[in-house]
């Protein structure tokens, strides 16, 4: 698979929160940082996502903001 994708985080999903139509997916990409993944339920259960799995979080945003 090629993906345009440059922002690609490797992570471990930290929990999940199920609703009726969306799921969040929290990752550990660092010990200091998690990535919160906002999909529908139904891909989250096409996935098989569980606590514990290996994935990659794949960002791709027209804006990212830096605040200090």
């Amino acid at each position: 698979m090629k993906l345009s994708t440059r922002n690609q985080l490797k992570g471990k999903i930290k929990d999940i929160k199920k609703g009726p139509v969306s799921t969040e997916v929290i990752l550990d990409v660092s010990a200091q940082a998690v990535v919160v993944a906002s999909i529908t339920t139904g891909s989250a259960d096409s996935m098989e996502l569980k606590v514990g799995d290996d994935v990659t979080a794949l960002i791709k945003a027209s804006s990212v903001m830096i605040m200090k």
